[in-house]
């Protein structure tokens, strides 16, 4: 996003209070932003009046950009999403490229088609006798990043080359 919105200076960080773990993710967006010299907002949703009156209070707030942290309820309001932002304009960066794909302006995160391959093996080896405190913890290894042309457009953002050049997903 920083790459996206290099003058930014205010950005929102939107949770799920009901993920257990939003707040350290929160937590390390935060120091993650202070690196670059940007200004943070947390905010708390967990319904869909909640994500409408988050996106009021960016606004009032003087929000340049907004962070969605991973929550399995946001990932059912990815219209909503997209359509508030885009009525606030407000650009937003996502943890998948579902929002994109529903006119989010760009995502970076965990493949999850690996993630679940991943969980079906564990599953395999647990259904095979492998008890589950032996086995190790994996980290997502392939990450996608996602970016919609036409959002950005839309928002009068020009997305630079480099950003271009490494998205794995580009929508026109």
């Amino acid at each position: 996003m920083h790459e996206l919105l290099p003058k930014a200076v205010v950005v929102g960080v939107l949770l799920d209070p009901n993920v257990p773990n939003a707040d350290p993710d929160a937590t390390a967006a935060q120091a993650a932003a202070r690196e670059v010299g940007l200004q943070t907002h947390v905010l708390r949703a967990s319904s869909e009046q909640e994500i409408d009156t988050a996106f009021s209070t960016l606004v009032e707030l003087k929000a340049d950009a907004l962070l969605l942290i991973s929550a399995p309820f946001f990932q059912t309001q990815r219209d909503q999403f997209a359509q508030l932002a885009a009525r606030y304009s407000l650009p937003t960066i996502y943890y998948s490229r579902e929002y994109v794909a529903a006119g989010g302006l760009i995502s970076y995160g965990a493949n999850f088609t690996g993630t679940f391959r991943q969980a079906g093996n564990y599953v395999g080896r647990i259904l095979r006798g492998a008890k589950p405190a032996d086995l190790p913890v994996v980290q997502p290894t392939k990450f996608e990043l996602a970016i919609n042309l036409k959002t950005s457009k839309a928002l009068g953002l020009a997305v630079p080359p480099s950003l271009l050049a490494r998205a794995d997903e580009v929508i026109e």
